[in-house]
């Protein structure tokens, strides 16, 4: 707070800051909460032989967002490992992650850092089926890759060590950087695999299909079920609306602390117009007891005696009010006869 009352810049960058960072908290919370109460309004429908009938009668022959679990069954063709045996499923996600050391100029650290070099994605169109052999009801996936909370099972990982040469050591000393190795891992949405979908349920050319929803809704694909995935969604949604309540509540205490020190300015500083006033009535009446005319007192006389010159600097308040005399006489604890404030020390004053 600067003396003048005014805010520092310090604490409107904190205020601002803080504000800016509570209201983008609070968007991705209320997102997160919107998901979590779209999740909880969807409709849950069974994977049975009634499916197709309930799409047939329901409007425009389509549920806009609904659950739905089923077990993964490739159409036609499927897709192999490349790395495990006997292991098939429909989506195949190959992925290359370097992993080396970045020195930190800052904090004089190595720190490990990976990044993804290549990653391909490989898909074959599949259907969710019942738990049920006997049931015959098949639902068509629909731009799986689209869909969020998609976690592939990992089939395959290694990894391959950099081999370094002494030059090469030296160099990366010198660049900054040290490369570890490369690390390979393969990941698949299994046959089999329990999955459950949310989105939107269609019927179209006699062929029922899970897609992405419209309305800006979230298409979910995963080998949870749905209590596990919407207790997950609830979970981030908490997590969210606590660090934008965190970060609220230090947005209201910095602001209710600049208003408390504006209010307490204000207070000192009308503590100040009262007490000079009350000062300047008590010499008032003073000089009308000595009758003494306020013209003819000399214009740096003391404050007390009216007499002798002022050769006080009091501190902290910064006032020159008195002689060395009458300073001495104030009681203990010793203010200053104009603002009333502490005495901590006194600085002469000698006029040339």
């Amino acid at each position: 707070m600067e003396s003048s009352g005014r805010p520092s810049t310090t604490q409107i960058l904190l205020l601002a800051t803080s504000s800016a960072v509570t209201a983008v908290l609070y968007s991705v919370y209320r997102q997160k909460a919107g998901t979590v109460n779209r999740l909880k309004e969807a409709k849950k429908i069974s994977l049975d032989q009634d499916l197709r009938i309930i799409l047939s009668e329901a409007p425009g022959k389509c549920v806009p967002y609904a659950v739905i679990e089923g077990v993964v069954r490739s159409v036609k063709e499927t897709l192999s490992s490349q790395f495990v045996d006997n292991c098939s499923g429909v989506i195949e996600r190959l992925t290359l992650r370097e992993k080396k050391m970045v020195w930190n100029r800052t904090t004089h650290l190595w720190n490990e850092n990976e990044k993804i070099i290549h990653q391909r994605t490989n898909t074959v169109p599949f259907n969710l089926c019942s738990h049920d052999d006997a049931v015959t009801m098949t639902v068509r996936v629909v731009r799986p890759l689209e869909a969020s909370e998609l976690d592939l099972q990992t089939t395959y990982e290694t990894f391959h060590p950099t081999v370094q040469s002494l030059g090469n050591v030296i160099g990366h000393f010198i660049s900054g950087e040290r490369p570890k190795g490369i690390r390979e891992t393969e990941e698949m949405l299994r046959l089999g695999e329990c999955v459950t979908g949310v989105g939107e349920l269609v019927l179209d050319n006699n062929v029922v299909k899970l897609q992405p929803p419209k309305q800006g809704l979230r298409y979910f694909l995963s080998r949870q079920d749905y209590a596990t995935l919407l207790g997950k969604q609830e979970s981030r949604a908490r997590l969210w609306r606590l660090l934008a309540g965190l970060f609220g509540l230090a947005t209201c205490t910095t602001l209710l602390y600049i208003l408390w020190r504006q209010w307490t300015l204000r207070r000192k500083r009308r503590q100040e117009r009262s007490a000079f006033e009350e000062f300047k009535e008590e010499q008032r009446q003073r000089l009308h007891k000595l009758q003494i005319d306020e013209a003819d007192v000399p214009a740096g006389a003391c404050s007390v005696c009216l007499s002798s010159q002022r050769t006080c600097v009091f501190l902290e308040c910064g006032h020159v009010c008195t002689c060395e005399p009458c300073y001495l006489a104030l009681p203990l604890p010793k203010k200053c006869p104009i603002c009333r404030a502490s005495i901590d020390r006194v600085v002469p004053l000698y006029n040339s």
